[in-house]
């Protein structure tokens, strides 16, 4: 009597992808449960409750995307052509402050679970916020995934420190590793977002509950440089330092590794996410596939999120892998189409640590599978003398269109191009309500620098008033003798080579904005320190008493990322850089106190000294008081109020264009 199944898939090529990649023409799979139970020739013996003709279409395992973010479905399309650090802490993370919900998780996932099972996707591997609401929505779908909770060192949409995300993330494998489809994990999101500390506590977390660990390795330049930098070794050896290999690692990119830190990886069973069209589109480079494969790293193919790629579909994904292994390489035989195929497969399920599950169609393993159709124009026509000729016309001419069925842990997924577990017209209308409140959000923060600034920086440290005189001076001597003397009190005092780059706006109320990079120097002019910070003017000054000025409006807030990043984010329309040495002197004067600069300018070069008189103030009165006192200082220094300058050093120097985009 033949074995009975639920559903049998005939009249088909199968593509098993299993290890020795073997092939079945004319032939077919039996699925009972979520399960597949037979495969080739065998599966056509079994008695079928559901018999569907394939009609010589390819079936094989369902597509697994090693590497996502998934509700950045609702993120696509919001900040492109953009470097990464200025994509992700300029335009991500503000937005995902301000919208990142359970709800807002729920949708975006929805969004890509539709998306991706309309490419053929069955498994993906995801990393982000409230992962508990991306696993729901996953499992609704019916599709199966790696769901990595976040953990940062700093404050995150679900978490207001590092220890409640690891307490999020503890409780989210408890409730779910027992799960059908889901399989929980902890995902620190990577070494230079978190401390030693947190890379070996979620690895302690991972191995204590034998999940997988997903988290973010040498994906730029920058990020190998600075880990060089501050901790003496590239990033691969740091996290293993940490203990982080005492867990099933899947890290995504691994774009700058060299050859010990890929053999590290190998050694470790760590899986490798390949993530082409992303690390390309944000200019991080090109990860070395092909010498990873050669020594027997597993390595998968990511889409990355959807707002950094900007789709989730595999089948792009994974012929952007073979022809960019081969142009990088030069060598039209790296990463051949099969080989290809089995990343987005086979490989890419043991990268997850899921391969005793999915990745291939193997009697026992779960029913995760598709249906793709090869006849399209676009696939024609076929040839069958070299057996290899099928995975090349999959890998190289075939297109997520051509799914006609999914299959994952034995349901139906799409059947006939129809979605079955998802409701398009209703994400659509969903999705379009969120883009709306986005834009607003951006739009608002858009018009205004200091609202931006915000945005990026965090709180803004203060406004403060000031008055405050700038007079040349022939020479040094006269001011040095004066705070040597008893005229004044030295509180303390303190030198720098200050670096300034001023970026005006094409809206002049905006102010200008200077980035002020400080090096401290000792009295032999050593660097012995470094900091950097944003200010913020206004445009006007806000009253004169003779030649001392009232400022007002004056925001500061820290610098945390390269004058490259500000330049790119803010968009001046003109910029114009000061050089200069500063001693800087608190001083108290007749009972209040005062900053005494004087400063040399190094570019633009100018002859002689620059003295600068100023103090804090919070009222007119207190300011004409002031400047009453500042005139005395200034005439003390030998400083003549016929020296004085009216604007700041940034007027002295030429301007050189900002970054606006060009036209058309």
């Amino acid at each position: 009597m033949p074995a009975r199944c639920d559903v049998l898939l005939a009249n088909a090529t199968v593509l098993t992808m299993d290890e020795q990649f073997t092939s079945h023409p004319d032939s077919g799979v039996a699925v009972a449960g979520d399960a597949i139970v037979a495969v080739g020739p065998d599966a056509l013996a079994c008695d079928a409750g559901e018999r569907i003709d394939c009609r010589g279409a390819v079936v094989m395992p369902g597509l697994v995307n090693a590497h996502t973010h998934v509700p950045m479905a609702l993120l696509r399309g919001l900040a492109d052509d953009l470097r990464l650090d200025v994509w992700l802490m300029g335009y991500m993370m503000p937005v995902e402050r301000e919208f990142v919900t359970p709800e807002f998780v729920r949708l975006g996932t929805s969004l890509g679970c539709a998306e991706m099972i309309r490419s053929g996707v069955t498994c993906f591997a995801d990393m982000y916020y409230f992962e508990e609401a991306v696993a729901e929505a996953t499992a609704a779908a019916g599709l199966r995934a790696l769901c990595g909770q976040t953990v940062l060192r700093f404050p995150a949409p679900d978490a207001t420190s590092y220890e409640d995300a690891l307490a999020r993330a503890r409780d989210f494998i408890t409730r779910w590793r027992n799960h059908p489809l889901i399989v929980p994990a902890p995902a620190p999101h990577a070494p230079y977002t978190c401390t030693p500390e947190i890379l070996r506590d979620c690895a302690e977390l991972a191995a204590e509950f034998d999940v997988p660990l997903h988290t973010h390795l040498a994906e730029t330049l920058l990020e190998v440089e600075e880990s060089r930098r501050v901790n003496g070794m590239p990033v691969v050896p740091f996290v293993k330092k940490q203990g982080l290999f005492g867990a099933k690692v899947l890290a995504a990119h691994c774009v700058h590794v060299d050859e010990g830190e890929i053999r590290a990886l190998k050694n470790s069973g760590a899986g490798v996410a390949h993530n082409p069209t992303s690390n390309l589109k944000l200019g991080a480079g090109v990860a070395p596939v092909a010498r990873m494969l050669a020594l027997g790293v597993d390595v998968g193919i990511g889409t990355d999120g959807p707002a950094s790629n900007n789709d989730l579909d595999m089948f792009e994904e994974t012929r952007l892998a073979a022809l960019l292994a081969k142009g990088i390489g030069g060598d039209p035989t790296a990463v051949p189409a099969r080989q290809a195929l089995a990343m987005a497969t086979r490989l890419g399920a043991r990268a997850l640590h899921l391969d005793h599950l999915t990745g291939s169609l193997e009697a026992g393993k779960r029913a995760d599978l598709l249906v793709l159709d090869v006849s399209a124009i676009h696939n024609l026509p076929a040839f069958h003398r070299d057996p290899n000729g099928i995975y090349a016309q999959i890998v190289y001419a075939s297109k997520a269109t051509d799914v006609v069925h999914v299959m994952c842990n034995g349901r139906w997924l799409m059947k006939d191009r129809a979605l079955l577990t998802v409701d398009e017209a209703g994400l659509r209308e969903a999705a379009a309500g969120q883009a709306r409140r986005i834009d607003a959000f951006l739009g608002s923060r858009e018009v205004s620098v200091l609202q931006k600034l915000v945005a990026v920086g965090g709180a803004i440290e203060q406004e403060s008033f000031e008055v405050q005189v700038k007079a040349r001076v022939p020479t040094a001597d006269q001011v040095r003798t004066i705070l040597d003397g008893d005229h004044v009190t030295v509180i303390r005092r303190s030198r720098y080579h200050q670096f300034d780059t001023y970026w005006s706006f094409e809206d002049l109320e905006q102010g200008r904005l200077r980035y002020r990079e400080d090096e401290f120097l000792d009295a032999d002019g050593n660097v012995t320190g470094a900091r950097a910070r944003l200010t913020l003017t206004g445009r006007t000054h806000e009253e004169r008493f003779g030649h001392v000025i009232l400022f007002r409006s004056r925001y500061l807030a820290p610098a945390a990322h390269s004058a490259r990043f500000y330049r790119e984010y803010f968009r001046p329309a003109a910029e114009r850089f000061v050089d200069k040495e500063r001693q800087r002197w608190l001083v108290a004067y007749r009972g209040v106190e005062f900053y005494v600069h004087l400063d040399r300018l190094i570019s633009p070069p100018v002859d002689g000294y620059f003295l600068e008189v100023k103090s804090r103030t919070w009222s007119r009165r207190d300011a004409r008081d002031k400047a009453t006192v500042i005139a005395e200082l200034l005439a003390l220094f030998g400083a003549s109020a016929d020296d004085t300058i009216t604007d700041g050093y940034a007027d002295l120097a030429p301007a050189t264009g900002g970054t606006r985009p060009a036209a058309g």
